[in-house]
């Protein structure tokens, strides 16, 4: 990942965690439309890039179902300056969640699993 010129490799590792809200979690499942996320993906990735100024980034978000521990996501980057690689790191990771069409159904210990709020992808307007 790691130029000469860079200061600072980040990682990130998001695992699935135990409890959501009060509810105790066993294990979760995500949903993809896969050949949009990985294009809105990019997109996040050269934008974090641009306004940022850092090197290499990369993302990995897995899919299907996934146990308490286990990694759902990571997020690698690798800048000049770690202020610039934080930011990055979590500019990508926020517009992840917020524009890329991954879904996650929450399984619970309590009762029912439950699909969680996911994002809606927006229309690309032809050029």
């Amino acid at each position: 990942m790691a130029t000469p010129s860079d200061g600072a490799v980040l990682l990130f590792w998001g695992v699935v965690r135990n409890q959501n809200e009060g509810r105790e979690v066993n294990g979760l499942e995500y949903e993809a439309y896969a050949e949009m996320a990985e294009a809105k993906l990019r997109g996040i990735v050269t934008e974090a890039a641009q306004r940022w100024g850092v090197g290499e980034i990369a993302v990995v978000h897995r899919v299907g179902k996934l146990n308490v521990g286990e990694a759902s996501v990571g997020i690698a980057v690798a800048a000049p300056h770690r202020e610039d690689a934080y930011e990055a790191s979590r500019y990508v990771i926020e517009e992840l969640k917020r524009r890329v069409p991954i879904w996650k159904r929450e399984h619970y210990l309590d009762g029912p699993s439950a699909w969680l709020g996911g994002a809606v992808p927006e229309p690309e307007v032809p050029a």
